[in-house]
C-alpha cells in the first residue's frame, strides 16, 4: 500500500509522525512519501519537501511568497503523480492542502483529511471544497462533528492527539533555577515571534521572584532569540516545550495549539496575540468566533484571558499575570472540565485504523 502525506508545519509533522507509527502496526510494508519534517524522517518516511521551506503565516507572509507557494503546489502535484499513491492523507495546512485535495480527487485518488481546517472559525466557504474533494474527514474536536454535519459533511471524531502526546509523560527540563518558572511560548513562526516575544519580555523585571524561560524552536538560532532577550535575565531552551510547560508555575502563550497544550498540563496562562496591522484588520472581519484560544473555544466561555493586538502591552500583561499567579482556582477547574469535553484518547491509533479499514 502506498500513501502520500502532506503537512506544512511542526505540529502537523508531529501528528503525522504519530499517525505513521500507528499505521505501521496495521501494515508493516507501507510505502510512504511525505511533505513534513524531522519527526516523519525519524519514522523512516521519505520526504519530498521539508516543512522548514513551507511554513508561511499571515496574509502578508503569504502574499510575499505567492510564487514560491505556486511552485510548491506544482511540484507536489507532479510528485504525487510520480509516486502513484493509493490514498493521500492531508494533515491541517488548509490553504495548501485543499488545493491538493482537489487535484487528488480529479486524479481518482482517495483523500483523507486528518485535523481538518478550522472553517468553523473563519472562511466557511471552504466547507464546500471539503464536501467536494475530501472522501473522509477525521476531526480532533468533538464539536466539529456537529458543525460539519450541519453543513452536509460527514466527519468522524477520533480524539485529540495532544492527549496521547502529553500522556507519554516524563518530560525533562535541563534548565536549572531555584525560582518558580514562567514559560514564554511566543510561537514557532518568525512573524509570531517578532510581534509577540518583545511584548512578553517587557514584564520580566516586574517579577523578580520568578524566572522567565523561552520555549525556542530549532528553526531559529540562539543568537536570533538573544537579539530579543539582550541583557534581560531570561532563560532559553530549544525543542523542550513540554518539559518547560510541565515545570512552570504559569505561562504566557501565543494563541494557537500551545494554549490547549498548556491547559492539558494544568498550567495557568495568559494568551497573547499580535500580528501586522493588515493581517489583523482582515482577520478581525473574517473570524466568526468569540474567542481566539482553543481553551476558550472548547469551553465556550472566557477561561483564560486573551490579550489581542494593542491590548498586548506591558501594563495589561503585568496585571493579568499577577492575577493568574494569585488566583488560578477557576482556571484549573475549567481545565479539568476541558479534559472531560475531549474525552477520547488514542487519536493516532483511531485515525490509523479508520484509514486502513477505509482503504
Amino acid at each position: 500500500m502506498r500513501l502520500y502525506i502532506v503537512t506544512g508545519e511542526p505540529s502537523g509533522d508531529l501528528h503525522a509522525a504519530n499517525l505513521v507509527c500507528e499505521l505501521k502496526t496495521y501494515n508493516s510494508i507501507l510505502k510512504i512519501r511525505a511533505w513534513g519534517g524531522d519527526r516523519l524522517i525519524a519514522e523512516g518516511v521519505e520526504l519530498a519537501k521539508h516543512i522548514k521551506d513551507t511554513a508561511f503565516m499571515g496574509l502578508w507572509d503569504v502574499l510575499k511568497n505567492l510564487w514560491t507557494i505556486k511552485s510548491d503546489l506544482d511540484f507536489c502535484k507532479q510528485d504525487i503523480l510520480n509516486f502513484t499513491p493509493d490514498a493521500i492523507i492531508l494533515v491541517d495546512y488548509p490553504g495548501f492542502n485543499l488545493r491538493i485535495a482537489q487535484f487528488a480527487k480529479q486524479q481518482g485518488i482517495k483523500v483523507f483529511y486528518y485535523i481538518s481546517p478550522k472553517v468553523w472559525a473563519w472562511n466557511k466557504r471552504r466547507v464546500s471544497k471539503i464536501r467536494k474533494y475530501v472522501d473522509k474527514l477525521l476531526v480532533i474536536f468533538p464539536f466539529e462533528v456537529d458543525f460539519y454535519q450541519k453543513n452536509g459533511v460527514e466527519a468522524t471524531y477520533v480524539g485529540n492527539p495532544l492527549l496521547d502526546e502529553i500522556a507519554k509523560g516524563n518530560f525533562k527540563l535541563t534548565y536549572q533555577t531555584e525560582k518558580p518558572i514562567i514559560a514564554l511560548l511566543p510561537g514557532s513562526r518568525k512573524q509570531e515571534i517578532e510581534h509577540i516575544l518583545p511584548q512578553m519580555l517587557t514584564i520580566v523585571t516586574d517579577f523578580p521572584a520568578h524566572q522567565f524561560v523561552i520555549a525556542g524552536t530549532d528553526s531559529f538560532s540562539k543568537a536570533y532569540y538573544q537579539s530579543f532577550i539582550k541583557e534581560k535575565n531570561v532563560g532559553l531552551v530549544f525543542d523542550k516545550t513540554y518539559g518547560l510547560i510541565s515545570n512552570s508555575t504559569a505561562a504566557l502563550v501565543a494563541s494557537g495549539t500551545a494554549t490547549l497544550e498548556t491547559a492539558l498540563f494544568n498550567v495557568p496562562q495568559v494568551v497573547c496575540y499580535k500580528t501586522n496591522w493588515l493581517t489583523y484588520v482582515l482577520a478581525r472581519n473574517l473570524i466568526k468566533i468569540k474567542y481566539l484560544s482553543l481553551v476558550n473555544i472548547l469551553m465556550d466561555k472566557l477561561v483564560v484571558k486573551e490579550l489581542i493586538q494593542s491590548d498586548l502591552n506591558q501594563n495589561k500583561l503585568q496585571q493579568e499575570l499577577e492575577l493568574v499567579l494569585d488566583k488560578n482556582e477557576n482556571i484549573l477547574l475549567a481545565y479539568k472540565k476541558l479534559k472531560e469535553v475531549l474525552n477520547k484518547k488514542g487519536a493516532s491509533k483511531n485515525a490509523a485504523k479508520f484509514i486502513i479499514d477505509s482503504i
